[in-house]
């Protein structure tokens, strides 16, 4: 992959900005982005619980499929691409009832037309969730289900390295 420009300081603001829909569902929260990593975390409330009173596994998958495309689309789009998602393989760890979840997302692979993100998810330091994520890139201005593919949540812009 060529050789990628510095991030402004501003793109964790600028993603928190423009996270919208799901994301802002569920109040997950970016804390820092780069090409190496992407970090967000969420606290916790009745709405993520299943019946039993634990975190329904979809809040973790959210999370992992997040983070692994939040990463991905900063890697790829100076190179002219979105990101799109083709596997989300999610692991429960340990059961969590309430507190904040950490996660942390890194490339394990990085190619300009695929890429693997690995995501770890934490609470209270203790690994609770892993996942990994196959993204593809595609060519800006790409159909996806009868659409050209753009960015429609927050303002509707990427950041500004985006």
């Amino acid at each position: 992959m060529t050789e990628l420009p510095q991030l402004p300081a501003s793109t964790v603001d600028e993603l928190n900005a423009i996270r919208g829909g799901f994301n802002q569902l569920i109040g997950l929260r970016f804390v820092s982005a780069s090409y190496d990593e992407v970090v967000a975390e969420l606290e916790l409330d009745s709405t993520h619980l299943q019946p039993y009173g634990l975190v329904h596994g979809g809040v973790y998958s959210s999370m992992v499929e997040t983070l692994a495309s939040v990463g991905a689309a900063l890697n790829l789009e100076p190179l002219g691409r979105h990101t799109v998602g083709l596997d989300n393989h999610t692991s429960f760890l340990r059961a969590v009832r309430s507190g904040a979840l950490v996660g942390r997302a890194r490339p394990l692979a990085r190619g300009r037309r695929t890429q693997v993100w690995e995501v770890n998810i934490t609470h209270e330091g203790e690994l609770v969730a892993t996942g990994r994520v196959r993204l593809l890139g595609i060519e800006k201005g790409s159909t996806v289900a009868g659409e050209v593919v753009t960015v429609t949540s927050g303002n509707g812009a990427l950041p500004k390295s985006m």
